[in-house]
């Protein structure tokens, strides 16, 4: 029976809608959960699923993504024939160039899925947190004899314009499909989760090729693929998050530290690989107070911590309080600094006594209101806020600041602290 060889996992597109934690790197590279990366969720659904011949597409600052992955040896995919690249693209052949979207993508790379003769690919986001085995997905694909097989997932209906709106038959064919609507008809969505055959895939891509579209999986090929061919509906019942908006990040990784998480971290039939970082065992001061919370490995809790993601060589000072809040690797909190519902991108230096997120939520950002509006203040990377410094709400402060750039008084609700004459945007993307 024919069967499902070769994955393609997209990786390229610029998250804005995460702020300053995609400005640096690639959106699947974000760090999440204490010790991952948002891609680490895909890559091990295909190495648990059995899949471990894998390309990854990527484009927008693509270093950190190379660096986590590597050689693919956490996932296993360090081998002689199959394992994991990375395929970037180039310019120097009349045909290739910039990936113009997820589809063209994939297109410039058919040479890889050629010389597989797999009749059947796998196509998959880099971007989503969730738990499958793709392996019933693929059975009903061949059984029902499908052109693509679309993984179909229910969120509630206020949200669902957000994505791939899709409608089936009685049957479970899918019969329209409706790309980030305005007014949905419900709540039933694309997972971005495809298995093609992939003959149909090579025709639909081709045509696509030479037409003036948005050449996009979601708004090109799937759609035209609906009123030409048959497309299966897979419904999936498990755990699902798209967090490439801020607030479904924080809210994703908070939700992380419930009693009983819609979503465990640990599941010895389904472990998310990762690659370990060589750190000593967290350490917790004899003041410290944890609660509910996840600290990882080369953590130093002097202060108290309360429902935080604190992750590898995070520093929390003896008098610091840090509540409900994010911090990645390396930050350090300074001794009494106090914060509440902040988000630190790596190695962020919090001076003593300063004080992050203080007062309401009365204003958005300035400079992102749809993505900093309810409470939450940005950190970015490797920026040192100076001692006594307070913040307000919904505040962004921009990456690599040292401590002489900041304002002398307290900085309020909704504003953006940046260099001066300079884009917080402008950086490197480690």
């Amino acid at each position: 029976m024919s069967h499902v060889s070769y994955a393609m996992i997209l990786a390229g597109g610029l998250g804005s809608r995460l702020c300053l934690l995609s400005d640096k790197r690639a959106k699947p590279a974000v760090p999440f959960g204490g010790k991952y990366r948002i891609i680490d969720f895909t890559l091990s659904n295909c190495v648990n699923s059995g899949i471990f011949d894998i390309g990854i597409l990527t484009q927008y600052r693509p270093l950190s993504l190379r660096d986590h992955i590597a050689l693919g040896r956490a996932w296993d995919l360090d081998r002689k024939r199959g394992g994991v690249e990375l395929l970037q693209p180039f310019q120097g052949w009349e045909e290739n160039g910039w990936y113009r979207g997820t589809a063209d993508a994939v297109w410039q790379n058919w040479s890889r899925i050629a010389e597989r003769k797999a009749e059947h690919v796998l196509v998959l986001s880099g971007d989503h947190v969730y738990r499958m085995d793709y392996r019933p997905m693929i059975e009903a694909h061949l059984q029902r004899g499908a052109d693509v097989t679309v993984a179909i997932t229910e969120v509630p209906i206020e949200e669902a314009s957000d994505f791939g709106v899709v409608k089936t038959d009685g049957a479970g064919w899918i019969t329209g499909f409706l790309e980030k609507p305005k007014n949905p008809p419900s709540g039933r969505i694309s997972m971005g989760v495809y298995v093609f055959r992939t003959a149909a895939l090579r025709e639909a891509l081709e045509r696509d090729a030479q037409r003036d579209t948005p050449h996009d999986f979601g708004k090109s090929i799937v759609p035209g693929m609906v009123e030409d061919g048959r497309v299966l509906g897979y419904m999936s019942h498990g755990y699902w998050q798209d967090i490439g908006a801020l607030e479904a990040f924080y809210r994703a990784n908070i939700d992380l530290l419930a009693p009983e998480p819609a979503f465990p971290l640990l599941d010895p039939r389904w472990p998310i690989f990762t690659p370990s970082s060589e750190y000593p065992p967290a350490r917790l001061g004899a003041r410290a107070r944890v609660r509910s919370s996840i600290v990882t490995h080369g953590t130093i809790v002097n202060g108290t911590v309360e429902r935080s993601v604190l992750f590898p060589g995070v520093v929390v000072e003896e008098g610091a309080v840090v509540r409900d809040s994010i911090l990645m690797g390396e930050a350090w909190i300074g001794p009494n600094a106090e914060l509440d519902r902040c988000v630190l991108d790596k190695r962020v230096h919090v001076g003593r006594d300063a004080r992050l997120g203080v007062g309401d939520a009365d204003a958005p950002n300035r400079a992102c209101p749809d993505h900093l509006f309810s409470g939450i203040s940005i950190i970015g990377k490797a920026s040192r806020l100076p001692e006594g410094l307070v913040l307000g709400r919904n505040v962004r402060v921009a990456p690599d600041l040292v401590e002489e750039e900041f304002p002398k008084k307290p900085v309020p609700t909704g504003a953006v602290v940046e260099r001066e004459g300079e884009s917080s945007h402008a950086t490197a993307d480690r």
